[in-house]
This record gives structure tokens, sequence and C-alpha cells, in this order.
């Protein structure tokens, strides 16, 4: 596949395809806000049904969020692309009702790797976690053309 012309118009032809096949994040209630080549950025309104038996939002639900910004960034050059790697910091309790909002930026690419930080934080702009995935290129596409 030779270099799409528009990079932006590419990322936005792959977060479209992703959305509609990444029942998962819907059914979370993910929110693609902004995709770029590299970067993506993704909120989720925290439900009663995401929180743990602390009463605050479970940590896998921040995890998925996070995940997901992570996925639709480092596919968005149109790489199949997969995790191999992911830590997540818990800095600050999640409540019912916070919006979050995950950040993810590629921090480094090179060959079939990549590493991408992901900020999850709240509508009053605390940051609630650090997520940093490790990704692996696959020989494969995620949209044709």
């Amino acid at each position: 596949m030779t270099a799409h012309p528009d990079p932006q118009a590419l990322a936005q032809a792959v977060a479209a395809h992703m959305i509609a096949h990444d029942p998962a994040t819907r059914l979370l209630g993910m929110e693609l806000l902004a995709i770029g080549p590299g970067h993506a950025r993704l909120s989720m309104k925290v439900t009663a049904n995401m929180l743990n038996s602390q009463g605050v939002c479970h940590g896998g639900m921040l995890f998925a969020l996070a995940d997901s910004a992570f996925a639709y960034s480092c596919n968005s050059r149109n790489q199949a692309t997969v995790a191999s790697a992911c830590t997540i910091d818990f800095l600050r309790p999640v409540q019912e009702g916070d919006q979050i909002i995950a950040t993810a930026s590629e921090r480094s690419l090179g060959g079939r790797t990549g590493v991408y930080d992901i900020v999850l934080t709240n509508q009053r702009e605390e940051t609630v976690a650090l997520f940093r995935g490790k990704s692996y290129r696959l020989k494969a596409h995620v949209v044709s053309g």
C-alpha cells in the first residue's frame, strides 16, 4: 500500500471502520472526540454499572477506556496493530457521573513496534490514571484502498 496523500483523512477513515466493528467500545458508551496520525481522544461517562464494591469506578473500566484510545491511536496510520504490553497507574478515585477523557499520544514508532502514553482526566481536568501501551504492527491494513 502506498502512502495516503492525506494522513488525517486516512486516520478518520480507519477510526470510522474501527467504531463500526468495535462493540466493546460502543457497549461502554465511549465516544471518539479526536483522531489523527498517532493520537486519539475518547470519552466515557461513568455509570452506576461501572462501580466496584468500594463505590468507585472499577479499574477495569478505566483500563478499557485507555486501551481503546491506545487502539485508535496506534491503528490510525492504517497498519493493523495490536497491544504487546500495557500498564496503568490509578492516581485518584473516579466517581459515578464523572466524564473521563483518555488522550493517547504516540511516543515512539520504529519498525513494527511503538510506545503510546494515555492520560485519563476527569471533567475537572484532574489526572485520574496514566496508561502506557506497547504496540506491535501486523502485516495487514485496517481498511483497504
